[in-house]
């Protein structure tokens, strides 16, 4: 397929994906339950982290956890103090679990209190020339982990230092980041921009990546979401991460592989 074929083929997916009728089968459907913007990054961080099976149990399981937080996610985590964190020890989806969740808490509540947003916690290790979002995953991962934490903790916190594709973090950047109006994406965060973006890679995505002849073959790693993102770039250079509604509607949802 050519190029500007490829192009078409893939604008007209996205326009299909990209609208408020795929909020309510996705994890982005957590973070949109909130209209604050800590509620919504909180909700969202969870949200993308917890992703990881099927979508109808994924978004189950994150509302369980937003029940447990009140459903003021970020009320909870300032003001709730540690015994009365304890009944979250019975939370668990697949290997994530209450002692993680515990630690992602202490996390969030020591960060919220001298910052006001999630967003410098990636942001503030980037600059505005860089190319994508590498810097601001791997600080992040530095961050998160800065303060004593459970080791079996870090596996649900993914870094490109480890070749990770980062998958659900990148999504996560895509629905804070990104803002078209169409109303999936919250584009709240404004210290990065789209064109840095990394395309989220999953086995899904991939695959229909190597149909289209857009990657070589179908892996799951940082270089390949590099590799997929910079031939996404040639398509829309300015919001390379919008092809993400595309290939994973076409995989996912269409079951193009």
């Amino acid at each position: 397929m050519k190029l500007q074929q490829l192009k078409a083929f893939l604008d007209t997916k996205v326009a299909y994906y990209n609208n408020p009728d795929f909020i309510e089968g996705d994890p982005v459907c957590i973070p949109h339950l909130f209209s604050e913007l800590q509620d919504i990054e909180i909700a969202g961080l969870f949200a993308a982290v917890l992703a990881w099976g099927n979508r109808t149990t994924i978004i189950n399981k994150c509302r369980e956890l937003m029940q447990h937080m009140d459903n003021a996610p970020y009320d909870y985590i300032r003001n709730h103090q540690p015994k009365e964190r304890l009944k979250l020890m019975q939370f668990c989806h697949r290997t994530f679990n209450g002692i993680d969740l515990l630690y992602f808490i202490e996390f969030l509540q020591h960060y919220y209190e001298n910052i006001t947003s999630l967003e410098f916690a990636f942001s503030g290790h980037m600059t505005s020339s860089d190319v994508n979002v590498e810097k601001g995953l791997i600080g992040f991962h530095k961050t998160f982990f800065s303060l004593e934490h459970p080791e079996r903790t870090r596996k649900h916190i993914s870094t490109p230092e480890k070749n990770s594709a980062c998958k659900r973090l990148n999504m996560y950047l895509r629905w804070m980041v990104r803002n078209d109006e169409n109303g999936v994406d919250f584009g709240l965060w404004k210290h990065i921009s789209p064109s840095q973006l990394v395309c989220p890679v999953d086995v899904h995505v991939a695959r229909v990546a190597t149909r289209l002849g857009l990657i070589p073959e179908a892996k799951s790693d940082w270089r390949t979401a590099l590799d997929l993102t910079a031939q996404l770039r040639q398509l829309d250079p300015e919001d390379p991460a919008k092809y993400d509604f595309a290939l994973f509607g076409l995989g996912v949802i269409e079951k193009y592989v």
